[in-house]
């Protein structure tokens, strides 16, 4: 077998549906596997699992047992010659993990790989690439300086559409060989959520294989669903700091006092910082629906009248979107996967990302459209009654 993706899901059942409807897509003619880990969710995402996709394997944790120890729970029942860690708040392409599997076989020394995340409005997420947080990068980042400036946090060597080598992948996107995961002894499982992917990186990059940024492909990250919004993810986020720091980068008595002081000072800023976002209400009142499905136009229109339908036919092209956006004044799009390819609907994203506006999808046969209007907020479904 080719490729086993994992997936660790824990209360994101709408979104895990849409990021299983695209990976099955681009799986088709792949040897391949996917693998649901789930820590106890508490929304009915086994129950979708089991219906809607009985070809998943489904582990069923009793309790949440973190990210890191669900992925290494679903990379031991791996088949695949590769894995991919995958968040389930994303959308991937359909020739992604082509494109990643050619590249892989191209490179001697692979050791892992991150592709080019953009969020739910189309814009760039700088983590796709990362340098290792030293404790000096890591400070110049706590205090606010730009990483434009040091160049190291977000692997600035490198342009977001330029392949290249990095140090850190983020652990929504992250492929390799089962072979070298195995061979780091996967995750270490004193992180809980947070702190992994950098800590998998670095003992990648120490048994002396390289990781890879690669552009050539884009992924949607709905960044808001993984993003800390709560004082326990702050304590997660806060613990995973100080594990990295001994682990990595221990050196003297001095100088580790003012490092955990440095982390301290940190938790505390965000602690008072920290605020609860409300949730956005749905979609703005300027909405246009681009598919040809009557019944969920229907629906739209029952959540606002106003919306407008650009009707998909062959004849027009899909470009044509920008000229029915600046004539309606439109602020939000509905892409209808029923008519659209996961991979037409992340490349118009993209391509509309300086118009100002947000973005939900309508997944095929599903009663509810969804997406994320900040990468820092979490998403927003709305189910049609």
């Amino acid at each position: 077998m080719k490729l086993s993706v994992i997936i660790v899901n824990y209360n994101v059942r709408y979104f895990l549906e849409l990021c299983l409807q695209s990976v099955q897509k681009a799986l088709e003619e792949i040897d391949a596997e996917i693998i649901v880990v789930d820590n106890n969710s508490s929304d009915d995402s086994c129950k979708m699992i089991l219906e809607n996709f009985s070809e998943v394997i489904l582990i069923k944790n009793p309790k949440n047992v973190g990210f890191s120890k669900a992925n290494n729970q679903g990379v031991s029942k791996a088949k695949g010659q590769y894995v991919l860690i995958l968040n389930p708040d994303t959308v991937v392409a359909k020739d992604t993990f082509k494109k990643v599997l050619k590249f892989a076989k191209s490179r001697q020394n692979f050791g892992a790989l991150g592709v080019k995340l953009v969020d739910g409005k189309g814009c760039f997420l700088p983590e796709s690439k990362r340098g290792i947080p030293t404790p000096m990068v890591s400070f110049y980042k706590l205090i606010g300086i730009s990483s434009k400036k040091t160049g190291k946090y977000y692997a600035n060597h490198l342009k977001e559409d330029e392949t290249g080598i990095v140090d850190v992948l983020v652990g929504a996107f992250m492929f390799m060989r089962r072979k070298v995961y195995n061979e780091v002894k996967g995750f270490d499982e004193r992180y809980f959520m947070y702190g992994e992917d950098i800590d998998l990186s670095y003992k990648i990059l120490n048994k002396g294989y390289q990781n890879y940024y690669f552009a050539d492909t884009q992924v949607i990250h709905f960044k808001g669903e993984s993003t800390i919004n709560d004082v326990k993810q702050l304590h997660h986020f806060h613990k995973a700091m100080e594990i990295f720091y001994d682990e990595h980068f221990k050196l003297n008595k001095v100088y580790d006092l003012i490092m955990r002081l440095g982390i301290k000072v940190w938790y505390l800023v965000k602690f008072f910082s920290l605020k609860k976002t409300a949730k956005t209400t749905f979609l703005s009142e300027e909405i246009a629906y681009f598919g040809n499905n009557k019944e969920v136009f229907k629906q739209i229109q029952l959540l606002n009248s106003e919306a407008k339908e650009y009707k998909f036919t062959n004849k027009k092209s899909i470009d044509d979107i920008v000229g029915f956006i600046n004539t309606t004044n439109t602020k939000e799009i509905i892409f209808d996967n029923n008519n659209l390819t996961y991979q037409d609907i992340i490349t118009q994203i993209v391509k509309l990302k300086n118009m100002d506006l947000t973005f939900k999808i309508h997944p095929k046969n599903t009663n509810y459209i969804l997406g994320s209007n900040s990468s820092e907020t979490k998403g927003e479904v709305v189910i049609f009654e």
